[in-house]
């Protein structure tokens, strides 16, 4: 059998042994410990002036951070619906209501204009949204000129899920700083990871530090255990920690090979006719955490789904785009506001393996298989 070629993969490095190895000769391998406090340092350092606090999941951080904006029960907010549904669960978990909103075709994320008539329409319905949830999807940045101002204008907080964008930027403007609160996510298939992990970003130093209170179950500083406040078991373990600090150190390396994975799937597809590819705007920078194209049945002779199969065939794995969550079975009673964007994406687009570490033969491979198919 040929060799399996993954989607995504972590790349290590060695260096993680020696962080994990000190945690376990420190005896901190709980949610305390030097790794932790050292991550979240480097990971402030990078951002600028903005606080962090590392979770164990992404999903947590976005959870946590609806709660610290005061979503509650009977809530509306606003969320892009081309997204993995981690974006929006964590509005249900706290008794709100996702509306969902459509993304627009330049950088695949949320529609500002749609945006607005959501917005616009609420409102006049009598439930003015509490807060919006932007994606940066594949490591795309979201298109914020226009999103900031439509929050500013209506006072409607962002929580921006930038789980696949740690690198990516707006004229040198992290992910992950352009809305109230950010994510990231360290799942086990991001640029770094910790296994699973995630983070919660935002300027607003004391609403940082009660996201740490609230993730270690809300025990109040007391001689015995006392809760004041609900809490949850969210808080990220130190051998963890020292997993996704030693990467953090090369983050700049990794988020480059991708890059350049990307640029030789480009310079490999350039004469096959049907496909496209999603390009940064002018002063964008994205990470390129995931090479994603879309193929045009009309023109190629073949579907995504044909790609799909034909590369599973030689064990090479793929993936769709997301699946529009206005399109999930769970979210089926859920409105939305949008005009077909999404839904396109999704009928005509592939992921292709992007690990950092794919070679360019093994590129050469899966650019074969799909030749074969024009013939």
């Amino acid at each position: 059998m040929l060799n399996p070629i993954p989607l995504s993969t972590p790349v290590f490095d060695g260096n993680e042994n020696d962080f994990v190895l000190q945690a376990l000769g420190s005896n901190q391998i709980s949610t305390a410990g030097n790794n932790i406090t050292n991550f979240e340092e480097e990971i402030k350092k990078r951002l600028g002036n903005y606080h962090v606090a590392v979770k164990n999941s992404g999903t947590s951080a976005i959870h946590l951070a609806l709660r610290l904006l005061g979503v509650g029960f009977g809530d509306e907010v606003l969320c892009q619906s081309f997204t993995f549904c981690a974006s929006a669960n964590p509005i249900i978990y706290l008794g709100a209501k996702p509306i969902f909103v459509d993304s627009e075709s330049t950088t695949w994320n949320i529609c500002p204009e749609i945006l607005e008539e959501a917005i616009r329409d609420r409102i006049n319905k009598g439930t003015k949204p509490k807060a919006i949830v932007v994606v940066d999807l594949f490591g795309m940045p979201a298109k914020f000129d226009e999103i900031l101002k439509i929050s500013q204008k209506y006072e409607i907080p962002i929580v921006e899920d930038a789980a696949e964008a740690l690198g990516s930027s707006i004229h040198g403007k992290p992910c992950g700083t352009f809305g109230d609160f950010g994510v990231f996510s360290f799942n086990g298939n991001k640029i770094i990871t910790t296994g699973s992990g995630g983070a919660l970003i935002s300027s607003d130093a004391d609403a940082i530090e009660r996201s740490k209170y609230l993730s270690v179950q809300a025990r109040e500083n007391f001689k015995y255990y006392v809760h004041k406040d609900i809490g949850y078991n969210y808080r990220m373990n130190n051998m963890s920690a020292g997993i996704g600090l030693a990467q953090f150190f090369n983050l700049d390396k990794k988020i480059a090979l991708r890059r350049k994975v990307f640029e030789n799937y480009q310079n490999l597809l350039a004469d096959f006719e049907g496909f496209s590819t999603i390009l940064e705007p002018d002063g964008y920078f994205s990470n390129r955490w995931l090479s994603t194209f879309l193929v045009n049945e009309s023109q190629s002779g073949f579907s995504n789904e044909a790609i799909r199969l034909a590369l599973l065939k030689e064990n090479i794995e793929t993936r769709y785009l997301w699946n529009p969550l206005q399109l999930q079975p769970i979210f089926k009673e859920i409105e939305f506001y949008g005009g077909g964007c999404s839904e396109e994406l999704f009928n005509k687009g592939i992921c292709l393996p992007s690990s950092e570490n794919l070679s360019y033969g093994d590129q050469e491979r899966i650019i074969g298989v799909i030749r074969k198919l024009y013939s």
